[in-house]
């Protein structure tokens, strides 16, 4: 898969499961993250969300969409908390659905983080091996 072709699934899909770690435990969550032009994922997150303290004590994270066709696409990345104001008002202009859980960008329990994307894993049906590639 190409690099377009991996922004296209991810763009289809709309969600993916993300994976931080707890302990040794591997812990994942359905989220619906902004794929943004530098080739990184901005995510919302509830304030007092596990997924900070995880992230705060291991960084390395993992996300994995899949598109209707079967093809999928796992990113792997370093999360940090970030407090941009104008990440977070494109997420929110982005992404609808937050506003049932936020007032708005400014609102305190609205948290960012931001998944500085590594290394791609992309294949489609079709394929006998995954394509490793970047999204930078």
């Amino acid at each position: 898969m190409t690099k377009q072709e991996v922004i296209d699934l991810i763009k289809d899909a709309g969600y993916g499961v993300m994976a931080t770690t707890e302990n040794d435990q591997p812990k994942a969550r359905p989220m619906m993250p902004y794929l943004d032009d530098n080739g990184n994922l901005l995510v919302a997150v509830l304030s007092q969300s596990q997924t900070i303290s995880q992230i705060k004590v291991n960084p390395k994270v993992e996300f994995c969409f899949i598109d209707r066709k079967m093809g999928f696409a796992r990113i792997s990345g370093l999360a940090k908390i970030s407090t941009d104001t104008e990440k977070k008002e494109l997420v929110w202009n982005y992404i609808p659905m937050l506003r049932q859980h936020f007032g708005g960008p400014e609102d305190t329990n609205f948290v960012l983080i931001e998944i500085e994307t590594n290394r791609v894993e992309a294949m489609t049906p079709h394929q006998k091996a995954p394509d490793i590639l970047s999204l930078k």
